[in-house]
């Protein structure tokens, strides 16, 4: 059985389950992103909920894992060289269990590459911008008397939306026919976007047809449904 007392988060989060995978997070658009994939491609994993409201993410044992405070994290005891692995960051994680798996990333090269290209640019530009819109929207940014910081980030919002439909057209999936990763990555945030954060006439999402589509698509499935509610809140 792996030994993973060596790693102080297993004493704020004892794993029950130390051979399976360790997931630290909370179904936030970047959490889910996890546990949408370790649902999709089947690997045993036990999940921990790391609470805001108690701020598990600035504790030590957290902190340990992750200096940077911020989930999803992970852990697995049976990482490269059958020796345990910590690993914090969403894409890097989805990286990893794709690679780990053989799964929801193509073995082409060129196309790898291109869904990590995806992937990058959910990271690099849809993230960010969306969650400023959900700052200046919905949270204390919406008392700001000035309202140009808000306009800025619903602009480039609405910028990113249309490249995500031009890429969509005519097409399935992120990578074509080809589910993966990149879905994986950017629809998350697209949900929270127009629902959580309640921005969707805000940004007219409703121009943005392929985007709706492909949305609908990925709620739909079973996987995703499962990995949206994990870990349970409290």
């Amino acid at each position: 059985m792996p030994e993973l007392s060596a790693f102080p988060i297993t004493n704020k989060w004892p794993a029950t389950q130390p051979e399976r995978l360790q997931l630290y997070s909370l179904p936030t658009p970047n959490g889910v992103k996890v546990s949408i994939m370790l649902e999709e491609i089947g690997l045993p994993y036990e999940p921990h909920l790391v609470s805001f409201d108690s701020n598990d993410q600035l504790s030590a044992e957290f902190l340990s894992l992750n200096p940077n405070n911020k989930i999803p994290a992970i852990l697995d005891p049976n990482g490269p060289d059958g020796q345990p692995l910590a690993l914090f960051e969403s894409g890097a994680i989805l990286l990893y269990l794709a690679e780990k798996t053989g799964q929801l990333i193509p073995r082409d090269a060129a196309a790898r590459y291109q869904t990590i290209q995806w992937l990058m640019w959910q990271m690099g530009g849809v993230g960010p911008m969306f969650g400023q819109v959900g700052f200046f929207h919905k949270f204390a940014g919406k008392d700001y008397e000035d309202k140009r910081p808000r306009d800025r980030y619903i602009e480039e919002a609405k910028r990113l939306l249309s490249v995500l439909d031009q890429r969509l057209q005519g097409r399935e999936w992120i990578m074509g026919d080809a589910y993966s990763i990149a879905d994986i990555a950017i629809f998350p945030w697209v949900r929270n976007l127009i629902g959580f954060y309640g921005a969707g006439v805000l940004v007219e999402f409703e121009r943005f047809a392929n985007v709706q589509r492909v949305l609908e698509h990925f709620l739909s499935r079973p996987a995703v449904v499962r990995g949206l509610a994990i870990p349970q809140r409290d």
